[in-house]
């Protein structure tokens, strides 16, 4: 689920779909506003064939949290400073 797997290909792994999140937090975004830049990016075929789901892109946010990599100031997801 993390990682790829022999039953979950790289682009469906949740360490793959973070970093294309992570790509789109140049300033900090609201959930739905990260949610609809991905779907967005999710529809050209060369960056990511499979489109995920929202339960899939809530558990990439999760993952992304529990690593100490985004955070949520005042409703927006934010790249975490050090």
């Amino acid at each position: 689920m993390i990682l790829p797997s022999k039953h979950l290909p790289q682009d469906r792994a949740l360490l793959t779909v973070g970093a294309q999140v992570l790509t789109f937090l140049a300033r900090p975004k609201t959930v739905s506003a990260l949610w609809e830049e991905l779907s967005r990016h999710d529809s050209v075929p060369d960056t990511m064939p499979r489109r995920i789901t929202y339960d899939w892109f809530l558990l990439t946010l999760d993952l992304l949290y529990a690593l100490g990599t985004i955070e949520l100031e005042s409703g927006l997801v934010a790249r975490k400073t050090a």
